[in-house]
């Protein structure tokens, strides 16, 4: 209990005194903050607010917080969240046959870096599974055809239901996950996609891009929604490429950036730094 502190993310109509208000409410329950970052949109005239107290010492213990905390969120009309440093999110990681983010999820969980419990690699292909079963983690290989992709879906998604997974990873998995699958899991599902600039639609991106001769890459780290690759961005990363490198020059330089921003977002999730704003995202970085 020593080392745990309790994160309370909320959002809310801006009004004066949100501050002194929820600070005093720590303060009088002997709370110590140990983080606290704060966002106003001027434009839409809201409030949000990441903030983070030990609870080593606070005369409220877990199950009281949100009890004792709700009048002061029902005054102001928040939406909030309260969350502790102390609790392990289960993740289960989604891919296909390009292996590279998963290769670097997996050894950042092997080296202690990922702050999360990888309960479950699931593939629409066997490729990974060697990969995934050496480091002692379960596969699942649910093979898609136009004919299954519905039932594949259903097993996958009672699968997840089953393990209790919390977050859902796309470690390039390259199936378009429908509606009824995203309900279950809003905002908890984080995808990653190269995003040149300027973007190229269709296929062979790669080609694409060394044919304009491209001067800068990217990739994007989002919150999967119904609109394909246009849910709230986490993070996003660029990097420059010159008239020297070739496709395989371009393919391994994003290879290396998907890895990175993917790594980035997910952190970001598990350590309770992001509210969702609409169509955008607040990070307290």
């Amino acid at each position: 209990m020593s080392d745990v502190n309790a994160i309370l993310l909320l959002s809310c109509a801006d009004s004066k005194g949100l501050v002194a208000k929820i600070s005093d409410f720590i303060f009088r329950h002997d709370g110590n903050i140990v983080h606290a970052d704060q966002h106003t949109s001027k434009t839409d005239k809201l409030f949000f607010m990441r903030i983070e107290w030990e609870l080593n010492g606070f005369a409220l213990n877990r199950e009281e917080i949100s009890i004792a905390f709700a009048p002061l969120a029902k005054q102001f009309n928040m939406k909030w969240d309260l969350h502790f440093t102390d609790y392990v999110p289960r993740i289960a990681i989604f891919v296909s046959r390009h292996l590279h983010c998963l290769h670097d999820l997996i050894l950042r969980r092997h080296m202690g870096e990922l702050g999360a419990d990888v309960a479950a690699v699931i593939s629409n292909h066997d490729d990974a599974r060697d990969l995934v079963e050496q480091f002692g983690l379960k596969f699942f290989h649910f093979p898609v055809t136009e004919k299954n992709k519905k039932q594949q879906e259903a097993d996958s998604l009672k699968l997840l239901r089953d393990m209790n997974i919390d977050l859902v990873v796309l470690a390039r998995y390259m199936q378009i996950l429908s509606g009824h699958f995203l309900e279950y899991y809003p905002n908890k599902i984080i995808n990653i996609h190269h995003s040149f600039l300027p973007a190229f639609a269709g296929g062979n991106p790669y080609q694409q891009a060394y044919d304009r001769g491209v001067k800068i890459i990217g990739a994007t780290g989002h919150y999967v929604t119904e609109q394909l690759d246009e849910g709230p961005i986490i993070a996003q990363d660029v990097i420059k490429i010159s008239h020297r490198d070739a496709i395989a020059d371009i393919q391994t330089k994003s290879k290396d950036l998907e890895r990175v921003v993917l790594a980035r977002a997910l952190r970001l999730h598990l350590e309770n730094k992001i509210l969702v704003y609409g169509s955008k995202t607040i990070v307290f970085d």
